[in-house]
């Protein structure tokens, strides 16, 4: 069984840890209507570290994300976020995803822990665009910072101007000197 970076942080604070995707993850600290509570009145984090990260990149970067998800790709600007999914060509739904677009010929992708080999292969099967494709997920760790109060808690930790952050955008920034 697999753990995050996190893992002894949520030990040490308490969290009642459960096997989910093949990871030791906690699924919650006090009660789950306190945690709800607190995210939508406040701030919560979230060790998302257990999903994917599928980063493509080469000249033909967009065209392979376009053909592989149903969203409008070419939509997006760097810095831009999109919710997707990826279809079978049936219309039968592989899986759903969260694309980013780092720039013009690089994307990462975004997908569900408990699906990562079988949606990374799926990716290798249709690449018909020549644009590499790697699966980064053992090298990186997502906290997801959310509700009201998400901003004002993380500008204590980084330099990066989050006032125009706007939803469904990401920069990329020092946090807490890591």
């Amino acid at each position: 069984m697999k753990r995050t970076k996190f893992y002894n942080i949520h030990k040490k604070t308490g969290a009642k840890i459960v096997e989910f995707a093949g990871y030791e993850m906690p699924v919650q600290y006090s009660s789950i209507i306190a945690e709800h509570k607190a995210v939508r009145n406040s701030v919560g984090v979230f060790d998302v570290s257990h999903m994917g990260e599928v980063f493509v990149s080469g000249n033909s970067a967009l065209d392979f994300v376009q053909y592989i998800t149903v969203n409008d790709a070419s939509k997006l600007t760097s810095g831009r976020v999109q919710y997707s999914a990826m279809c079978y060509p049936d219309g039968g739904i592989v899986d759903d995803l969260l694309v980013y677009k780092i720039d013009d010929n690089n994307f990462m992708l975004v997908i569900n822990a408990a699906n990562m080999d079988k949606d990374f292969q799926w990716m290798n099967d249709n690449n018909k665009f020549g644009v590499t494709l790697e699966n980064k997920s053992d090298e990186y760790s997502l906290l997801a910072v959310q509700g009201p109060k998400s901003k004002e808690v993380l500008s204590k930790l980084t330099d990066a101007d989050l006032e125009k952050l706007e939803y469904y955008h990401f920069i990329k920034a020092r946090v807490a000197d890591t």
